[in-house]
């Protein structure tokens, strides 16, 4: 249920633990006093903070270390967007035009930041930085940035449609098996939290319908569908296996939901909320992205280091595509140009050209030996 604006969380002591990509990485620190309470807010103010956990650097004006086919050329013509990758092991989301393959000024920081999320206009870019207590609300052009306060270890963002709110879901504490239950709602007016939601154990990923009428928030148990209006869980999806990467077809008719723990994507009707196919896919799926036109899924398989290429109509799978060593992001150009992931343990970006499905770029976070400690596990674009 959705709490009433101002209502407090109540405080407590905990100790908490972070997990990323079940089996593969994971984080312990020990949080200050902070916990939730029965459906409340948690408390805000000063808190002490953990001791940044980014190395890698990046700079300004950096163009990329690009395989430059004719392939990326023509993809890249005509395309203005500009790209925002959560480099968690940089403590940095780095701004990238994607026609020049320029990193962009300002670079924003954020500790250990998994997720990232941009209003439709590109004038708030919104971070959750997962080694600390806030989502960061942060102004692309001057660099301005305002932590807001949701709890321990939010992992994901995602701005409404109309980018009035931001959905924040936090995955720290021992409030339960396997951590909190909570996502926080923030107004892009105020930079404020308005409410939160409990959803379930464990939030992980979280995506609006195209009209912004629903949220759904993946968690240890399956999908928490929430209606935005009211801020209340209307439906659950159970997936017993636990859900981590989600998708929604361009025309919020079908949710995509990976399942790392069965090697399959589900696919969920939502009009009723039901599971109607499994989908096979690679060794431990972790993200799904859809293709503006509907047709074709991209599933990162963390442990198999490919993308899968599936048929969203039939689940066949038409091909995989190698990426470097645990690929744990994908998304896709709003012109459907383009296809990102995110590879974390080499710590580059893959560009594939869904045209072809080949390889057409890399893009580098860091120099050297230090690329490995980006982890870019967060990729968002917007039109410039």
């Amino acid at each position: 249920m959705g709490t009433q604006a101002g209502q407090k969380r109540k405080p407590g002591r905990r100790v908490v633990r972070l997990g990323w990509i079940a089996g593969i990485i994971a984080v312990l620190v020990v949080a200050p006093a902070a916990a939730y309470g029965s459906g409340a807010f948690i408390t805000h103010g000063a808190k002490t903070a953990n001791a940044p956990q980014h190395v890698a650097k990046v700079s300004v004006g950096e163009k990329f270390t690009l395989k430059r086919e004719s392939g990326l050329k023509a993809a890249d013509a005509g395309t203005s967007y500009t790209a925002y990758v959560a480099a968690a092991g940089a403590g940095e989301v780095v701004g990238i035009n994607v026609a020049t393959d320029t990193i962009l000024s300002p670079i924003l920081s954020a500790d250990t930041t998994e997720g990232v999320a941009v209003t439709p206009d590109d004038s708030q870019v919104f971070i959750a930085e997962t080694g600390q207590y806030s989502v960061i609300a942060a102004n692309p052009t001057t660099g301005a940035e305002t932590p807001i306060y949701v709890g321990p270890y939010p992992q994901d963002v995602a701005v409404s449609p109309d980018g009035s709110q931001v959905y924040a879901t936090v995955t720290g504490g021992n409030t339960g098996p396997g951590g909190s239950d909570i996502v926080a709602v923030i107004s892009t007016a105020t930079d404020k939290v308005t409410g939160d939601i409990r959803v379930g154990t464990a939030p992980r990923q979280v995506v609006f319908s195209p009209d912004g009428s629903r949220a759904y928030v993946t968690t240890e148990s399956g999908v928490t569908v929430i209606d935005t209006a009211s801020g209340t869980v209307v439906g659950r999806v159970p997936v017993p296996a636990g859900a981590q990467g989600i998708a929604i077809s361009p025309d919020g008719t079908t949710l995509y939901v990976t399942s790392p723990a069965t090697n399959q994507v589900l696919v969920v009707d939502t009009a009723t909320d039901h599971v109607t196919h499994q989908f096979a896919a690679g060794q431990e799926p972790y993200a799904v992205a859809v293709t503006p036109d509907g047709s074709t899924l991209y599933v990162a398989d963390v442990n198999a280091d490919v993308v899968s290429v599936i048929n969203a109509a039939s689940g066949a799978q038409v091909t995989t595509v190698p990426t470097g060593r645990q690929p744990a992001s994908v998304a896709i150009t709003p012109d459907g140009s383009q296809v990102w992931v995110g590879n974390i343990f080499d710590g580059y970006v893959t560009v594939i050209d869904p045209a072809t499905n080949t390889v057409i770029g890399t893009v580098l976070q860091g120099t050297g030996t230090a690329n490995y400690q980006d982890q870019p596990l967060g990729i968002a674009f917007v039109q410039s």
